[in-house]
């Protein structure tokens, strides 16, 4: 508890010296009030609202597959309850079980705009689809049998689920309920088995004669069951268990896939043996010998064709030698078998025919094959059966993704500039036909701004998407890691790289919409910056910079033993951030006692790189193994076109480098930033004591100078440290085991860091806030390395540039860089940039670090500024110009720089508060006028829990702060008065996926990773909201049915064709009576009302409005026609009195009453 007391007293010093604290907050607030009306808010919290958009990917986990062949709609159901359906590219829709359980079969009802959906938990449920959203209808519970096989014949309401146990029930899909028709196992069985047949894998009716059902049981056991009669006409048993059985369209013959590879054909009639059986991927063997068995056949289907012959198609069955083959699709056509692989297994697939029903020539044209991570659509009808052009955005995880960023409202030219050169990257051979599930409508836009969607990958590339009207499509594609040399073994990876798996997945990604720049941060302590071309160039030598960033420290107040003055280091006195034109990094790898040293993690290409149009190489920047210790993991980065800079941080320190120049600018531990202003009293653990710690004598920088050099580097990396004391030879013996502990250790943090590259770097260690440290200034951005306290470990975790006063005392705004860590501190550093044009190129940048300018609670996750208005000032920037086209000098003077402008404040005021500083980390959120640097506004966001996402965004004219916290809650605050406008619990935060991939945008989107195949938009605007409905696309259409086949004269004289069956007569309660009742237990579905009020909400579904409002209106006809028949009546009883009366007094005189 003393603890705690200390820390609150220290935290309302800290606070207070930054004019900060809460009291003194208030009061400024009470100075600033005349001040605060110039800002008129419009944002209020009736403009908020939260719901989910739409859900774009891969269906994580697939467990089912089900298509409608006239509708031409795809569904797949997921292990996790999930129900995608796919029709025409831009129309999907997301569905979820409630219950969570997984789905293992799926069935619809042609044509009809419904579909049935068996789940784990011995549920099934059915579907409207006639609805933007569709809902369940019905569900209905098993309570005492397992559910395994379902089958729904064409135009039927007879729902057949067979079970675990061997019985078939059957469901009426109108009305959900179960008929009293039972078929029992041990009747559909020869009485003499003595052996359970085990549960129904298939059922099935005739295509010619709707009476027999199929049955087939899992030991290998098929029946042929008569639903009048309710007795087996024919039984087939066979030797090995059954997978999938499939019917001949003419009904005489079927075939079975078996457990050992085999598939046997059946005459209908002819039950004692099959007709035919083949091994498609047995080896022959002659002398009569059986075949060697395969892997089980796991599905066949078996279709037929008017011209040529039958198509077989199935899954599996390969040979059991076939040691890492992969999953095959085996097509049999005639005599001829075409295997095609598969990248992954196989879940389930469909052949895709010209008719819907089952007694016709089934003239297939395609297989869907939903595989464990893709869908694939094979072209049955050309030779080499080719695949389709997958439409939808299927391949977000063609590599894990491991960052996301979401631009809504970009500049207009984007899009079509990305799709241009990322046309050029299309893949040849695909099918030349239409994509074949094309149903339903898409919806009406109402939204027309530009939104893109980028991200990162863990191969290292990064595929930018067109995110525009709640679709998603992708643009381009860019591969970080063709610039360095790929090693082609694990005995040829070099010792250097700190991450056994995807040593180039992306961390960190800035970009810069207007100017086209692109920045990546990589998990090999790397940063590439990226220039967009149209044109094709081959770059000789790829520019590469070297950064050497460590910076250790002592605490005045704690010694530690170990603090030793490190050990000379040769190699190291060139300046090893100059630019560097050979592509090979430094021969220094090693250092006198063999700690690896100034060498990167990744070897760039020293040969020539063709690099295509799109985004080009401009420069690489690695960070450098230091005295056997690992380069830290990037933790911030941001880069500026304007200014010609890119800035990265870690938990070593931060670095500045002019990629315009190819010369790095800064290179500082995080303690120099602070000067004498440390609140840690830290030291930098280094020998040149002497220096001057605060950042005045930076303003010298000059190129070449030995100031330049020595600046540049970091404290550790000079020449070495005089060991002049009286105990030499007692501190040499303590150095050496110290080196032989730090090998030991760097080693294991090597593997460490190896293990944990998977976890990429977040604003915080995921954890309950446990720590007696009330704020979260104890957790750090990355995997600390020699840190003893984690204090010690102060990461960068946030950078801004931006033009702005950066003293008290300044005039005017100029450019520099706004820095925040994780200990909550906000620093600047100023900017002198040189004159644009050949000055730019020849002229330093001198950069100044100017010290404090507040701490918060909590690591520093963002910063904006605004003007006077409470506008956004967004950063400078260069508009973008193709990099590749020699420009006239003409040219070159018209295109100057862009720069926001400030308002001056006039000569005869006083200086005003001319900008506003928004500053958001894990715990609060301050505002600070500028450039007096008093906190206007302080809101503190979250006391048990951190913010793992916060962003400044527009929002309906206006902007306002949206965060993400981890304890599952979505908040908005307005700017910049920091109101609270909205506090919705969404989702609480389960893994690191959702906390490395969720990020706000403009025009109330947002999004994250879902799953690791799936991206999962949501909006927090009550305006979209309310257009949402009309925005999503429709399922359903009007189709009409295709005919029936024409049974023919001669068939319909004798007696042949297809056999119609009155199922209502023979499953009708009237005949079959009632199913117990603890059989199954019937659950009325939300689908009906909802659909009606989710239709009603839009404007395009006035009619269900409309319907709504008939029916109030009938209420009250209804009560109006009670009340005129009660008036009615009461009118003739009273009719009834007058006449009566009008008899009694008829015939009197006027005296006589």
């Amino acid at each position: 508890m003393r603890k705690f007391n200390i820390r609150k007293v220290l935290d309302g010093l800290t606070a207070g010296s930054s004019s900060s604290s809460s009291a003194s907050s208030s009061s400024q607030q009470q100075q600033t009030a005349t001040r605060e009306n110039d800002v008129q808010e419009t944002l209020q919290s009736e403009h908020f609202q939260l719901c989910k958009t739409v859900r774009h990917g891969f269906p994580y986990q697939p467990s089912a597959l089900a298509f409608d062949p006239v509708q031409k709609i795809l569904g797949i159901g997921t292990q996790t309850g999930a129900l995608r359906l796919f029709g025409r590219p831009g129309v999907e829709c997301y569905c979820q079980h409630d219950s969570g359980a997984a789905v293992i079969q799926l069935q619809f009802l042609i044509n009809e705009g419904a579909l049935v959906s068996a789940l784990a938990d011995d549920t099934i449920h059915l579907w409207n689809l006639r609805q933007k959203r569709p809902a369940i209808l019905h569900s209905l519970k098993f309570n005492r049998e397992r559910i395994t096989f379902c089958h729904l014949p064409f135009q039927s309401k007879w729902l057949y689920v067979g079970t675990e146990r061997g019985n078939i029930h059957i469901v009426n899909v109108e009305s959900f309920t179960l008929s009293g028709y039972v078929i029992m196992w041990n009747k559909a069985i020869e009485l003499s088995s003595k052996s359970h047949p085990g549960p129904v894998v298939h059922i099935s009716d005739n295509p010619m004669d709707e009476g027999k059902l199929l049955i087939g049981f899992e030991s290998g056991t098929v029946a042929l069951w008569d639903l009048k009669s309710k007795k087996a006409d024919y039984r087939y048993t066979h030797d090995e268990a059954i997978h999938s059985v499939a019917w001949h369209h003419e009904g005489k013959q079927f075939i079975c896939s078996h457990s050992d590879g085999t598939l046997t054909i059946w005459n209908v009639k002819n039950p004692t043996k099959p007709l035919q059986t083949i091994t498609p991927h047995g080896k022959q063997v002659k002398d009569g010998k059986k075949p060697e068995p395969c892997k089980p056949i796991l599905k066949v289907e078996y279709k037929t064709t008017r011209v040529g012959e039958p198509f077989i198609i199935l899954s599996g069955g390969l040979s059991y030698d076939t040691v890492g083959r992969r999953p095959c699709l085996t097509v049999m056509h005639g005599k001829s078998t075409a295997v095609l692989e598969m990248d992954y297994s196989i879940v389930d697939f469909l052949t895709l025919c010209e008719t819907p029903y089952p007694n016709d020539f089934q003239e297939p044209y395609a297989v869907v094959v939903l595989l464990e991570k893709d869908l694939v659509l094979i072209d049955l009808a050309q030779n080499g059966y080719p695949i389709f052009e997958n439409p939808y955005p299927l391949s977000i995880h063609e590599s894990p993704v491991t960052c996301c960023e979401y631009f809504a409202d970009c500049p207009g030219d984007l899009i079509p500039a990305l799709y241009s050169v990322g046309a050029r990257q299309k893949r040849q051979g695909y099918s030349k036909k239409e994509w074949p599930i094309n149903g339903g409508n898409w919806g009406l836009v109402t939204r027309s701004y530009p939104e893109i969607i980028i991200t990162g990958h863990a191969d290292g590339s990064i595929k930018f998407w067109d995110a525009s009207a709640i679709t998603l499509q992708v643009l381009y594609k860019l591969k970080t890691a063709k610039v360095f040399e790929k090693s082609r073994n694990k005995d040829d990876r070099p010792s250097t790289d700190i991450v056994d798996e995807d040593p180039y997945a992306i961390q960190i990604i800035s970009w810069c919409p207007e100017s086209r720049m692109l920045c990546i941060a990589g998990v090999s302590a790397h940063v590439i910056v990226y220039r967009f071309s149209k044109q094709e160039v081959t770059t000789e030598v790829i520019p590469m910079l070297e950064v050497r960033l460590l910076y250790e420290i002592n605490y005045i107040d704690s010694p530690d033993p170990e603090q030793v003055p490190p050990l000379p280091t040769p190699g190291t006195g060139s300046n090893p951030q100059s630019i560097a034109p050979q592509s090979h990094p430094s021969t220094s790898s090693s250092s006198s006692d063999g700690l690896r040293d100034n060498v990167p993690c990744l070897r760039v290409k020293n040969s020539p790189l063709k690099q295509s149009s799109g985004y080009q190489v401009e420069l690489v920047i690695q960070l450098v193994w230091v005295s056997g210790e690992p380069p830290q993991q990037i933790t911030s980065l941001a880069v500026n076109s304007s200014y010609g800079l890119v800035v990265f941080g870690n938990c070593n320190g931060i670095a500045m480098v002019d990629y315009i120049q190819k010369t790095t600018l800064l290179n500082l531990g995080t303690i120099e930033l602070y000067g004498s202003n440390d609140p840690y009293r830290r030291e930098p653990r280094s020998p040149r004591k002497s220096r001057q710690p605060s950042g005045a004598g930076l303003c010298d920088i000059n190129e070449g100078t030995t100031v330049q050099e020595d600046r540049c580097k970091s404290p550790t990396s000079g020449s070495g440290s005089p060991n002049n004391s009286d105990d030499d030879q007692k501190m040499n013996n303590f150095i050496e085991k110290v080196k032989t502990k730090s090998r030991k250790f760097s080693k294991m943090v090597a593997s460490d860091i190896a293990k944990m590259s998977r976890k990429l770097s977040l604003p915080t260690e995921l954890k309950p806030e446990l720590d007696v440290r009330d704020n979260s200034f104890s957790r750090s951005r990355s995997s600390s390395v020699t840190s003893i306290d984690k204090e010690s470990r102060e990461a960068i975790s946030a950078l801004h540039f931006c033009e702005t006063f950066t003293r008290k005392a300044d005039t005017a705004p100029s450019p520099c860089l706004w820095v925040g860590t994780t200990l909550g501190t906000v620093l600047v550093v100023a900017l002198n940039l040189p004159p644009g044009g050949e000055q730019r190129l020849l002229q330093p940048v001198i950069v100044s670090p100017s010290g404090t300018i507040l701490r918060l609670k909590g690591a520093i996750l963002r910063m904006a500024f605004l003007d006077t208005t409470g506008s956004l000032v967004p950063p400078a920037y260069e508009p973008w110009r193709e990099p590749n086209v020699p420009e006239d000098k003409e040219e070159k003077e018209k295109l100057k720089k862009r720069r926001p402008v400030s308002v001056s404040p006039s000569s005869s005021q006083e200086i005003s508060e001319n900008q506003y500083a928004v500053i958001c980390s894990e715990k609060q959120a301050k505002v600070i006028s500028l450039p007096s640097q008093n906190c206007t506004y302080k809101q503190n966001i979250t006391e048990t829990s951190f913010v793992l996402r916060g962003d400044i965004v527009a929002l309906s004219n206006s902007i306002c702060l949206a965060c993400f916290c981890a304890n599952g809650h979505i908040m908005t605050f307005s700017l910049p008065s920091l109101r609270p406008l909205l506090d919705v619990y969404y989702l609480p935060l389960t893994n690191m996926r959702i906390a490395r991939t969720f990020c706000f945008t403009n025009n109330g989107q947002a999004l994250y990773l879902v799953s690791p195949t799936e991206i999962q938009r949501i909006t927090y605007s009550q305006e979209t909201c309310e257009n949402l409905q009309e925005m999503l696309g429709e399922l359903f259409t009007p189709v009409e049915t295709p005919e029936a086949p024409n049974r023919g004269f001669f068939k319909g004289l004798f007696g042949g064709g297809a056999q119609s069956l009155d199922r209502e007569e023979l499953f009708g309660e009237s005949v079959a009576g009632k199913a117990s009742r603890s059989l199954a237990q019937h659950i009325p579905g939300p689908g009906g009302i909802e659909g009606v009020k989710g239709a009603a909400s839009g404007v395009i579904c006035e009619l269900a409005r409309a319907r709504l409002a008939l029916d109030e209106r009938g209420q009250k006809l209804g009560e109006l026609e009670d009340r005129s028949a009660a008036m009615l009546a009461s009118a003739d009883s009273f009719s009834k009195h007058a006449h009566e009366m009008m008899l009694k007094y008829k015939d009197k005189k006027w005296y006589q009453f």
